[in-house]
């Protein structure tokens, strides 16, 4: 179901001490969320328990990064990301990410969990201005061609730096 929520100018920022916790089925369903993801989603644990994970996923956020964790965890390997999210009520948060598959004994996945905590200002400032470039082209190139457009801006991003996205992720 898809929720019609306004994004407002309104930011919440963890405290030091909070991780927002959460797990997934293979398809993105909400299994799991502790009472810090809840509090910061604004939703309560009935409405997120079997919802996509995208219910909090803000529209400045470049649809590339997503595309981009998910061919990671998909490919068996954790992923970091800084993210901005959308609340319930329209407010924003920032998190710094790890998302991680989980397993069974035979080594499937079985699905995904995710950790977050307060990222540092200092990322945020960094990556904000690259998600507005991506954003931007992913715009001007329309839905069919959108990731891909956004996902160029990111490749040369990271060229010009000489870095890999795990290492932009966690240098910033």
């Amino acid at each position: 179901m898809k929720r019609l929520i306004t994004p407002t100018s309104v930011e919440r920022v963890m405290r030091e001490e909070d991780f927002i916790v959460s797990m997934t089925d293979l398809k993105g369903r909400i299994t799991y969320g502790n009472r810090i993801f809840i509090e910061f989603s604004g939703y309560s644990e009935a409405e997120l328990l079997g919802s996509q994970h995208n219910i909090i996923r803000h529209p400045d956020m470049p649809r590339a990064v997503f595309k981009l964790l998910w061919g990671t965890i998909q490919s068996k390997n954790e992923c970091f990301a800084y993210v901005k999210n959308m609340a319930k009520n329209g407010s924003f948060y920032w998190v710094f990410t790890n998302v991680t598959p989980t397993f069974d004994l035979a080594g499937n996945i079985t699905g995904y969990l995710s950790v977050r905590r307060k990222p540092r200002l200092s990322g945020i400032q960094a990556i904000t201005g690259l998600y507005a470039a991506m954003l931007e082209a992913e715009k001007k190139a329309g839905a069919n061609d959108a990731i891909a457009a956004s996902t160029g801006i990111l490749v040369n991003f990271l060229k010009e730096k000489g870095l890999s996205y795990d290492e932009l992720i966690l240098a910033i």
